[in-house]
């Protein structure tokens, strides 16, 4: 297996991190770049982790008996359908206008750039994994354990991907500005 998958790294390559060693994370919301398309973009990651935190809590409470089965069938249907859906819009404005750009303007990330949308292509079977389990929670023909179990996968992966794909991209906006991404 390709120490790059999504499956298998721990964090991006150090040569693939030389832009945020310039503009780290605890600088980024000071840098006159960062309010606007860098924020938003940040928010839009901010929300699928709570997405995924909401089902990881709601599958534990299940797994325990201490949510109403109804009740719980009703959350994965709207915060794992938002989830889905969300992340399919996300990932296809980023493979068609934000990578294709941004690795433009920083042609030695070009790798980096390669490894999130490998990761892109490795969410859509995640995305349907995923689906298959939280219909199986929607039918009954699954038990709460089994959707718990792909939860917690599910949220490790969308995670790694999240922070790789966080500090690749924004010290690209931080130098250069969002000019042309909007």
């Amino acid at each position: 297996m390709d120490e790059l998958d999504l499956t298998a790294r721990t964090g991006l390559p150090d040569a693939l991190k030389a832009l945020l060693e310039h503009y780290p994370r605890a600088d980024w919301q000071q840098h006159a770049n960062f309010a606007g398309l860098v924020e938003f973009w940040l928010d839009r990651h901010l929300m699928f982790r709570r997405l995924c935190d909401m089902l990881r809590s709601d599958a534990e409470l299940a797994v325990d008996k201490g949510i109403d089965p109804k009740q719980y069938k009703a959350r994965v249907s709207r915060f794992g359908g938002m989830l889905v859906q969300q992340l399919h819009g996300h990932h296809q404005i980023e493979d068609a206008h934000y990578f294709p750009v941004l690795s433009r303007r920083e042609t030695s990330l070009q790798r980096g750039f390669d490894i999130l949308d490998k990761d892109h292509h490795a969410m859509d079977g995640l995305l349907n994994r995923f689906t298959v389990a939280a219909n199986g929670v929607l039918q009954d023909t699954a038990e709460p354990g089994a959707f718990h179990a792909e939860v917690l996968s599910f949220e490790a992966l969308l995670s790694r991907h999240l922070e790789d794909e966080e500090d690749l991209i924004v010290p690209v906006i931080l130098k250069h500005g969002a000019d042309g991404l909007h």
